[in-house]
């Protein structure tokens, strides 16, 4: 009885994956970029990127920023230290790229337990534009990228725009396909047939929204003691009335682990935030296994239906992996000619879901969360510092070294 109950979690699993896969073919359609995105000058957009440490792919993706069609454009992007391996890829973007408006904020000091958004409130001063776009630092973008993002914040009734993302694997080794197939393969699809639910989540890895929507919050610093930031924004921004509306684009995000010890710790930080945020869902969220559960059948009842059901499970779930990967290579084949070159075999589909569930349970196992160098807690939709976690000397900023565009 155990065996054929997992059995039909497995066949639940498969299901929700199917349906995932359908709707992300459903909006890769609906998105699908011209082949020769038209240029197009409207409002200002000062798109803001928090920088911390060398990451591998850095510059290359802080230089889509500088191939949209979309002008005029200012990149600010921010630091704690001048010595930040960071600050010295935007010194030769900025060389690269003369003709563009790229400012770098230099700036220690701390506001509240958030280091990110501490970066981003000493960035603002140097925004010069009313519509602000927060893109994380691995973000590779298409060329339409922020005309997608004009168009959604340009809705009535939307105050805040924010995209999908899928996997880049910065190498080819174990621990970044792992990494970007949980991303492009169970994240993403997973978060469309949350909106098909009704949720409207604003997803961090890039949020777009004009300053006075920001201002009505109370600014960056309502968000300057929650490690979510990005749920936080998107919860502010709802309850001004406003719509929290997808973009049609998928930027990529670099999967810069190496080892599975790095990537764990990467993964367990995301489930014990959310775990903190919607404990509820996020255990409901173990049904979309499908593997997992039938491996739980063949190890309760190792029979040939059991076998059977396993098989039939994996090559399902391969075939669904392919799709989305087919649906959505239109869309990021600009963001990064090499997006496809290193998709997950599919015979790592078993080990992911193993891990994918072990990392689940860890998500109720404790609070503690590693972010950049630092420990903190999450506890609800506040972060804590942990008490071995390093505090930063308030220090004044330093003016921002830029760019000024060619005329």
């Amino acid at each position: 009885m155990l065996a054929e109950f997992a059995g039909a979690l497995s066949l639940i699993g498969l299901a929700q994956a199917g349906a995932g896969a359908w709707l992300t073919a459903r909006f890769a359609r609906s998105a699908a970029p011209p082949r020769q995105p038209p240029p197009t000058r409207g409002e200002g957009v000062s798109i803001l990127k928090p920088l911390y440490g060398a990451e591998p792919l850095l510059e290359e993706a802080l230089a889509t920023l500088c191939a949209q069609t979309h002008v005029p454009v200012q990149i600010v992007c921010g630091v704690s230290r001048s010595e930040d391996p960071a600050a010295e890829a935007v010194r030769r973007l900025i060389a690269r790229f003369p003709d563009h408006d790229i400012a770098l904020v230099v700036d220690a000091r701390r506001h509240g337990t958030n280091g990110k958004v501490s970066n981003l409130i000493n960035m603002l001063p140097a925004a010069e534009h009313n519509i602000l776009v927060i893109a994380d630092s691995d973000v590779h973008a298409a060329p339409d990228y922020l005309a997608r993002l004009l168009d959604a914040l340009a809705v009535p009734g939307t105050g805040l725009a924010t995209t999908l993302y899928a996997g880049l694997p910065a190498t080819d080794c174990l621990a970044a396909w792992l990494g970007a197939t949980q991303i492009s393969h169970s994240f993403l699809p997973g978060a469309l047939l949350s909106r098909a639910l009704g949720r409207r989540d604003c997803l961090g890895a890039t949020m777009a929204l004009r300053r006075e929507t920001l201002e009505r919050i109370g600014g960056l610093e309502a968000l300057a003691d929650h490690l979510a930031d990005d749920n936080a924004l998107g919860r502010l921004v709802a309850g001004l009335g406003f719509d929290v509306r997808l973009a049609a684009t998928v930027p990529l995000t670099t999967v810069s682990e190496t080892a599975l010890g790095p990537l764990l710790r990467h993964e367990l930080r995301w489930a014990r935030t959310i775990r903190a945020l919607a404990p509820a869902p996020f255990a409901a969220s173990v049904l979309q296994y499908p593997l997992f559960w039938a491996l739980a059948a063949v190890a309760l009842s190792p029979t040939a239906w059991t076998l059977g059901l396993f098989a039939f499970a994996w090559v399902a779930r391969a075939a669904l992996a392919r799709w989305i990967d087919r649906s959505l290579a239109p869309l990021l084949r600009p963001a990064s000619p090499s997006a496809l070159a290193f998709a997950a075999p599919v015979w790592l589909l078993p080990l992911r879901e193993l891990i994918s569930v072990l990392v689940l349970a860890g998500g109720f196992t404790g609070s503690r969360v590693e972010w950049r160098g630092h420990e903190m807690t999450a506890d609800g939709p506040v972060s804590v510092p942990a008490a071995s976690a390093p505090s930063a000397e308030p220090k004044g900023g330093l003016a921002p070294e830029r760019n000024m565009p060619l005329p």
